[in-house]
Order: structure tokens, then sequence, then C-alpha cells
């Protein structure tokens, strides 16, 4: 088997340190493959690029319908958040206006991503829980799935848990593929994640931002949860964070989600067309240099858009006193 493309390469002085390799594909909502490069077959865990396809289970179980989730919801739906006071208060919100509490929540507790809200939760002498977890709005998210299906709340993270068959097939029906038993694992935040192959990712993203071979109910549930998350980019990822800084740039033309190990997925909303990338290694600031790169050629950024896209494409490495000693950059996107 061919090795993937390096596509991004860290520089220290005059010599390359380190070399990241990866996939990439970006295609419409029929599988037309718009440009790739490496193995785009390879079935790849996507990890929480794709917390908006798990979080259609909402609209199909009729979860929307019960509770009529406000945007602000729909975007902790869809997001990896970073603990900061905005998301911490904003789930605990979601959940009370369930009559459901932070007790409710089976991801587990960890201290918030975010520098500064980890420092102030130190200084007050507490220490983090779930609330504070990125997972826990789209835990929030199953929960009301659970409410809406009449179904115990409690086991919800389990594979066979009616609300984990429900995100399966929800997932299931946008990438037009199963999920199976033997590429299955458990997430992060105790779910189930599915591997399938890098072009089934893209293609579920552009059919996503176009409907394409959706339900009415899956194209319309996609729709509010594109609008939601790129209307509210603080509370999908957090301060200074690519995903939101992106969105906030590209004004509802671009949904972007990152997942653990590398994994960078979304959909150029204005041209119909899904992405999905996956660094090798699982750098992470690797594959934040390759989306920023694929999204410069391939998302027509104006000067605004391009100079968000740009601090990321090539990112300065720096010692401890502070001096530039090399950058990490993207080649071959």
């Amino acid at each position: 088997m061919q090795a993937n493309p390096i596509l991004a390469e860290a520089v220290r002085g005059n010599w390359v340190e380190n070399r990241h390799r990866g996939a990439f594909i970006i295609a419409d909502a029929d599988g037309r493959v718009i440009a790739s490069g490496g193995d785009v077959e390879r079935p790849i865990f996507p990890r929480s690029a794709i917390k908006s396809m798990q979080a259609l289970a909402i609209f199909e179980r009729h979860a929307m319908e019960k509770f009529h989730h406000s945007p602000e919801e729909l975007a902790l739906a869809c997001a990896s958040h970073h603990g900061e006071d905005m998301h911490v208060r904003n789930v605990a919100h979601f959940l009370d206006r369930m009559g459901l509490s932070v007790a409710d929540l089976e991801c587990g507790a960890h201290m918030p991503t975010n520098g500064k809200a980890r420092e102030a939760l130190r200084a007050s002498g507490q220490g983090p829980s779930a609330l504070h977890n990125n997972c826990s709005g789209k835990h929030s998210g199953m929960l009301s799935v659970a409410l809406a299906m009449g179904v115990p709340t409690s086991g919800y993270v389990e594979r066979e848990h009616d609300v984990q068959k429900a995100v399966r097939a929800a997932v299931e029906r946008v990438i037009g593929e199963p999920l199976t038993e033997d590429r299955c694992g458990t997430d992060g935040c105790s779910i189930p994640t599915w591997a399938a192959p890098l072009r089934a990712w893209a293609q579920g993203f552009a059919r996503m931002a176009t409907g394409r071979d959706l339900s009415a109910d899956d194209a319309a549930g996609a729709q509010k949860l594109f609008d939601a998350a790129t209307s509210h980019p603080h509370l999908v990822a957090g301060t200074g964070h690519l995903d939101t800084l992106v969105m906030e740039a590209f004004k509802g033309r671009v949904m972007q989600k990152g997942g653990a190990e590398g994994v960078q997925c979304g959909a150029i909303r204005d041209k119909g067309w899904g992405y999905a990338l996956k660094c090798d290694d699982g750098n992470m600031a690797a594959s934040h240099v390759m989306i920023a790169a694929l999204l410069l050629q391939y998302a027509d950024p104006d000067a605004a858009q391009r100079a968000v896209l740009e601090q990321f494409a090539r990112q300065p490495t720096k010692n401890v006193r502070g001096t530039v000693v090399g950058e990490l950059r993207a080649i071959g996107i």
C-alpha cells in the first residue's frame, strides 16, 4: 500500500524536522470528487468532526418538536466547546429546560480546554464537572432524544441503547453506508464511534449542505444544525480556535468541525461541497495547517477570510524565550 502524501512539515531553522502525512477529499453530494489526495477509501474514526450528523437524531426522533431547541442549543449539540463560562452556563440551561441536571450527563468531567477558564476554575478551588466536558452539549442533545423517545436516560451512551441506535441510523442515512461492528470503538466521551471511508464523510457533509438524497426531515434538520453552528461559532469551539474563527469569518458559507486525532470535516455550503481530512499521525496542529490550506485553495476566501486562514496555514514555532525558531506549514494541497 502506498503511503499517503506529506501534507504538512515542521521546519526548524533551515531544516525539515517533522513531516506529517495525510489524506483529504472534497466531494459533492453525488460523490463527484472535486479534489483529493491520499487514500480516501481507508476507513477512519471521524470522532467529534461529525457531531452535526449525530445531532440529526434530535429531529428524526422528534426531540425538536418536544423541546423547541434554540439555535444556541443546536450549536452546542454540534460542539466541542472549551469550557468557558458561556459554554458551561448554556449547557446548564439546556439541561434545566428539559428537567435534567449535570448528574444526568455520562460524558465524564475534565478541565476546561480554554486556558483562562482552566485557571479561573483552579483559582476558585473547584474541580471540573461534566458541564466542562467539551462534549456536554452533544450529550445534552442525546438526552433530549431519550426523553422524546420515552426511553430511560440512564445508559444513553451505550451502543445498544435506543439513543445510540438512533444516532447510528442518522449517520448511516447521511453517508449512505452501513456502520459495522467490525469497525467500532468508544469515543473519548464514552459514546460509540464508527469508522467509514474518508470519502463517505465528505459526501455526507455535501448531502447535509444541499439536502440531496436526504429525506425532507433530515434535510431540514441538517440546514437548521448548520445554520445554528455557523451563527453561533463561539459555542461550537471557543476563543481563538480554528473552527470558531473560520465559521465566524465565512459568515455561514463554511461549516467547519474538527475531531480528535487529526480529523477535520465540513462543508463549503454555497458550492454544495463537503470535505474530510485526516492527518495520519493525529497531530492536531498539523491538521489545522492542512485544513487551512485546503480552504484557502477551494473556499474562495475574501481578504478577511484569507487572513484568518493564513494564520493557521503557516504557524510559527517559538522557543521558551518567545523567539521564532521555525514554522509548521502546509505542502501538497
